[in-house]
């Protein structure tokens, strides 16, 4: 033990902090509780002894803290940590987590443990809840959506846990993991070996199969009616650059089906929308890209001669105990470099020009028209109460040219945005855990703060974002989100989804259905204006783009968070 309390000891609880530092860590997003004081008193300790740190964010809520790492990652591509608060924190926040693992998204995430001691050793239960809180299996809460958990035992495994830990989020496919410490190990000294340094351990990085690859670039190179639909973007600003001349040479038409990241411009001629039904039932090859779910079963039927390629960190999605797309070629690596290596292996096959010319200008009218038709729709819903899509085409006009990105959840659709860049746009993770939106984009603005941050959420999740916390983490820290709620008084996905099965049936035909109606509304401006925030409530459409102005002007020039409650229709 002597070599553990000599004099360049440390608190284990302060240890963490460094340790993450020496990972790239930049931000610690914690909600603390009654196991924090060996890290409260640890953090002091590395700061006065001038220990290189991230930086702390109090967040009072754990769904927005691990919301907040979400975000930040999806701008920087750099991991960050969560620390939450024992079992009952770590339960706030495990559908960020669940989020976190739907995405791919690398967590390192903490929570305390009650002390396993109820006397004798230092850092021993102290309060009713020391007891309240334990529990057989704490971890068993988050287990099914980390990659990697484990428990710190003794203070001198710090360096290499997190080494391990860190290593493991990043590897493909990339993913949440967890530690719990418990506190009478955080409240013990230990050695300063290895806690300055970067991980012991590289990353995984996948790549394809040479032959895969090669199969996969002769089917494209060879298909009459392909067709790719791509879900979570293109993986790297090089990747969305690369696939969208890809499309152009190839006379490749690219689906943006559910998709809630960009992989190439609105504008692009070969992007075909967010419906793939027609082309997909006429594809010859169909490229999956990073899909989760391509297309919906139960409304198209492939050609019996269809091939699939499936492209992604894990194609089949292997933790997904049903998924049964069809994948008669899978290309495993992170999305970027396959999709690059993909694009590489097809410059060398053969070409027909007249086919590719002939398909190109087919698909480029196809296009068009969709595009045509978006707009008239949105043109459409200006109207008071407006539309959803009306909220899009505005926006989208609103930012032509800036660096900004729009963080959706259940608020403006994608396509009438009109986007042309990467990272301009994420939507909800299809696990569905609502109020990710505006704490992503809390974070995402922490990540770049010359970046103009819109979240872009419904009322309901709005409620669902804890907007409280949010609203007083973006005063605390200035960061001058805009967020446009999308209020239609209602839980109009679960409306959708009630006439979406039952297409003919009481639903439908309701003027009121029941457990969807968030009548009498809320004043949610009132909510933001709490932390200073500016407001205005926009109710006719043609008041929505000089609103949208006046917004970005107070967040561009007096860096404030802004809120606009905006009435919707129900559509």
């Amino acid at each position: 033990m002597a070599d553990r309390m000599d004099s360049t000891a440390i608190t284990a609880g302060g240890a963490v902090f460094g340790k993450l530092k020496a990972l790239g860590v930049d931000y610690v997003f914690a909600n603390s509780g009654t196991d924090f004081p060996p890290i409260i008193e640890g953090l002091i300790e590395a700061t006065q002894n001038g220990l290189d740190l991230p930086v702390p964010i109090t967040v009072p809520h754990e769904h927005v803290a691990v919301g907040m790492a979400h975000g930040f990652y999806q701008i920087s591509g750099r991991i960050q940590s969560v620390m939450l608060h024992t079992n009952v924190g770590l339960s706030n926040g495990i559908t960020g987590a669940i989020n976190a693992w739907c995405d791919q998204i690398p967590v390192l995430m903490m929570s305390g443990r009650t002390p396993v001691m109820e006397a004798g050793r230092f850092g021993a239960r102290t309060v009713p809840i020391g007891w309240g809180q334990e529990m057989f299996d704490q971890t068993a809460l988050i287990r099914e959506v980390t990659k990697w958990d484990y428990e710190l035992r003794f203070p001198e495994q710090i360096a290499d846990l997190f080494d391990r830990g860190w290593a493991i989020a990043n590897s493909t496919p990339k993913g949440p993991v967890y530690l719990s410490l418990p506190r009478e190990v955080l409240c013990e000294q230990t050695p300063p070996d290895g806690l300055d340094t970067p991980s012991k351990q590289a990353p995984v990085i996948a790549a394809p199969d040479p032959s895969s690859l090669k199969r996969a670039a002769d089917l494209l190179a060879q298909a009459k009616s392909p067709l790719i639909i791509s879900q979570r973007g293109a993986g790297s600003e090089e990747a969305f650059a690369a696939l969208g001349r890809f499309l152009t040479d190839w006379a490749l038409p690219l689906s943006h089906y559910w998709a809630n990241q960009l992989s190439v411009p609105l504008s692009h001629p070969m992007q075909v929308g967010a419906s793939p039904e027609a082309l997909l039932a006429e594809a010859d090859v169909v490229l999956v890209m990073n899909s989760l779910a391509p297309w919906w079963p139960d409304k198209v039927a492939l050609r019996d001669d269809v091939t699939v390629i499936q492209l992604g960190p894990d194609p089949l999605f292997t933790r997904t105990p049903i998924r049964n797309f069809q994948a008669d070629v899978t290309l495993a690596g992170e999305t970027a470099q396959t999709l690059l290596a993909l694009i590489a292996e097809m410059q060398s096959r053969p070409r027909d020009e007249a086919v590719l010319n002939a398909r190109r200008h087919r698909i480029a009218e196809l296009s068009s028209a969709n595009r045509a038709e978006v707009v008239a729709r949105a043109k459409r819903g200006n109207a008071g109460p407006m539309s959803k899509d009306w909220v899009s085409l505005c926006l989208g006009r609103a930012i032509k040219g800036r660096k900004a990105t729009i963080f959706h959840e259940l608020g403006c659709p994608l396509e009438p945005l009109d986007l042309e860049q990467p990272n301009s746009y994420f939507q909800e993770p299809h696990s569905g855990g609502l109020g990710w939106g505006l704490a992503a984009a809390l974070g995402a603005q922490l990540a770049d703060r010359d970046r103009l941050v819109f979240a872009t959420i419904g009322d309901g999740s709005y409620m669902f974002a804890n907007p409280t916390a949010c609203h007083m983490v973006a005063e605390a820290h200035e960061l001058p989100v805009i967020t446009l709620v999308l209020n239609n008084e209602e839980w109009g996905a679960v409306r959708h989804s009630v006439v979406g099965t039952y297409k003919d049936g009481l639903a439908s035909k309701a003027n009121d259905v029941p457990l969807t109606s968030l009548r009498p509304s809320p004043d949610f401006t009132r909510t933001a204006e709490a932390s200073r925030a500016y407001t205005e409530t926009v109710t006719e459409g043609d008041a929505l783009p000089a609103a949208l102005e006046r917004a970005i002007k107070v967040a561009t020039e007096e860096k404030r968070q802004v809120l606009l409650n905006i009435a919707i229709a129900r559509a």
